[in-house]
């Protein structure tokens, strides 16, 4: 699969960017679900928000296949490893476009899209040092793709679910964030009064994380 994703939404940087930061949507949706969060980032951010490959419906895209079942979630692995792949791929050429490397990238994603978020991340810590995780999970098919030595990557993660989650449990934010620590990944989780939505308090956090990763005092 060619590096290539198409549409890409994209909110270039006032002056010479300073960071960049992708914005992945969750299944069933599109990249303009994400354009309200993008466009109050800081304007020193160069912002990406790619369609998903994976065709559902009219305007409704996903990474991977997935049923909700009584034992929760079932994906696609195949399809879930083509996206992974296809993004880690992507993202490198959008840094060399751009000019930019691993330590000034910021991967985000609601969902699925915080899925792949982190199935990019945790796998190529190379391609991105930090990642947010918004109302999602950590997929456990990539266990045996994270490196050994991921501990030392310098990785920094984002974990934020609402208590109310009726899609993803928030028992599934508790299970990242017990696997990240296992692994060694700095991160923080923050949980939220709300359902399987990005709520106000939800993208201000978000966007108040991404800004101290990627920003110098102006």
């Amino acid at each position: 699969m060619s590096a290539v994703l198409t549409p890409v939404l994209e909110r270039p940087a006032q002056g010479r960017a300073q960071g960049l930061v992708v914005l992945l949507h969750g299944v069933g949706s599109n990249e303009q679900s994400l354009a309200a969060l993008a466009s109050t980032l800081d304007p020193r951010l160069h912002v990406l928000l790619p369609r998903a490959p994976l065709v559902f419906g009219p305007q409704a895209f996903g990474w991977f296949t997935v049923r909700f079942g009584a034992q929760g979630p079932v994906i696609d692995p195949a399809q879930a490893e083509a996206s992974r792949v296809l993004l880690r791929d992507w993202l490198a050429v959008q840094q060399q476009r751009l000019g930019l490397d691993a330590r000034q990238t910021v991967l985000a994603g609601f969902s699925q899209g915080g899925i792949m978020s982190a199935s990019v991340a945790l796998t190529a810590p190379e391609r991105v040092k930090s990642f947010a995780i918004l109302c999602g999970r950590i997929l456990p098919e990539i266990a045996p793709l994270i490196p050994a030595d991921v501990a030392g990557a310098g990785l920094d993660g984002l974990v934020v679910h609402g208590r109310q989650d009726d899609k993803l449990p928030f028992a599934l934010a508790e299970a990242a964030s017990q696997r990240l620590q296992g692994l060694g990944v700095a991160h923080r989780l923050r949980e939220y009064p709300v359902g399987h939505s990005l709520s106000a308090d939800m993208q201000q956090d978000t966007r108040d994380w991404i800004a101290a990763r990627l920003l110098s005092p102006p």
